[in-house]
This record gives C-alpha cells, sequence and structure tokens, in this order.
C-alpha cells in the first residue's frame, strides 16, 4: 500500500479552504491547513489556493513569506499546486481593477481580463491538453469547473510557443470568448485556473494525479 502523502493547504487568507481540504482528504491526502514557514516547507506536497483581486492575494501570501515558501519548494523539486488565482499569482504581473502588481514570477506571463461577451466566465467548460500530461492523465474529454474573469492569454514559455532554451512547461488551454491557460504542468510546480475541488470526478482524479506525483 503506498504511503498516505502530507499536504499543507496554505492559509494565507485567501481561497475556498475548506472543499479544497474535503477534496485533498477524499482521495487520501494527511491534509493540515496552516501558514506555518516550516510545516509549509517540509511538507511531502503545498497547495496554494486562491479567491479575490491578484493585488490582495499576493498581499495576504507576502504577509505568511509565501513567495519564499514556493521558491524554497521549488529549489529543492518539492511539489506545488496552485489553483484559481493561486495560480495566477504565480505569473510575473496583474493587472487588474486598475492596479498592476507584481506575482512571484515563477512564470513570465500577465495576468489580465479576458476577451469575452460575458463575464465572469463561471460554469463548466472543456480544455484542451499537451502529450504528456500527468495531471490530466485518463481525463480525456471532461469538463471542468471554472470562475474566474481573468487569465493568462498568452505565454511566452508554452510547449507550443516560440523557441526557447528553457525547458517548456505543458500548458493546458480552454476557451472563453479568447484562449487562455487553463493548467500548467512544469517540473515539481502545477497549477489549474479552475478549481479542482468544485470539478466531481473529473477534478477527483486531478488531485489523484497530482498525490501520485508526490515522493
Amino acid at each position: 500500500m503506498a504511503a498516505v502523502k502530507n499536504v499543507v493547504l496554505l492559509d494565507y487568507g485567501s481561497g475556498n479552504l475548506h472543499s479544497a481540504q474535503r477534496a485533498l482528504a477524499r482521495v487520501g491526502a494527511d491534509v493540515t491547513v496552516t501558514a506555518d514557514f516550516d510545516a509549509a516547507l517540509d511538507a511531502d506536497g503545498l497547495v496554494v489556493p486562491g479567491v479575490g483581486a491578484f493585488a490582495s492575494c499576493m498581499a495576504g501570501l507576502r504577509a505568511v513569506d509565501g513567495p519564499k515558501i514556493i521558491g524554497r519548494r521549488l529549489a529543492g523539486g518539492r511539489p506545488v499546486l496552485g489553483i484559481c488565482v493561486g495560480m495566477q499569482i504565480l505569473f510575473e504581473r496583474g493587472l487588474e481593477h486598475g492596479r498592476d502588481a507584481e506575482g512571484c514570477g515563477e512564470w513570465p506571463g500577465v495576468v489580465e481580463q479576458l476577451e469575452a461577451p460575458i463575464l465572469p466566465h463561471m460554469g463548466w467548460n472543456t480544455v484542451e491538453t499537451p502529450q504528456d500530461t500527468r495531471l490530466f492523465d485518463g481525463l480525456s474529454d471532461q469538463r471542468f469547473y471554472f470562475v474566474h474573469s481573468y487569465g493568462v492569454r498568452n505565454f511566452p514559455l508554452a510547449a507550443d510557443g516560440p523557441p526557447s532554451a528553457l525547458a517548456k512547461p505543458l500548458v493546458t488551454w480552454s476557451e472563453h470568448g479568447d484562449r487562455f491557460v487553463a493548467a500548467v504542468e512544469n517540473g515539481a510546480l502545477s497549477a489549474t485556473q479552475f478549481h479542482p475541488e468544485k470539478s466531481g470526478d473529473a477534478g477527483a482524479q486531478l488531485l489523484t494525479n497530482w498525490l501520485q506525483t508526490l515522493s
């Protein structure tokens, strides 16, 4: 029997912590909700949720040394999963409500308002997954639950983007008005714009797939 993985759900004042905690526990993780620096650093996996405005999420994250925790984990190859705005803050910048806010800078790219006739993008949508995906293994043609008005519409390092000497992240796309990043897999760092904890069986399978990447 595989060992139970310890996962810290980072509590920095933003995110649907209870539903994410239940969803992770349901697929077999031992979940701790905390902002403790050492616990977040030492866990098998770290989940960074996020709900609300980009700038306020970054302020809350900085208040608990979240960028340092994420950076140190990634430097050691320790898995991190961002969800919704917890994905967005991993990029360089967010342009929201007239504010230009600095993100964690783990990936290049700008979070900006989607160009769509109806916002927010709320409800179930399909995704376009890349080859060799681990997050979406066994999840072809599934739908996931989104709630957002902002996203990353141009990812310079995407596997289908321009040539680069850097490693190519595996990028999953979706469409609402225009095309936007729905998920990213990049070594130890993964993220989803949608909410796996609200995405039923498909979301549970994705979380299971992520748990299987934890060493």
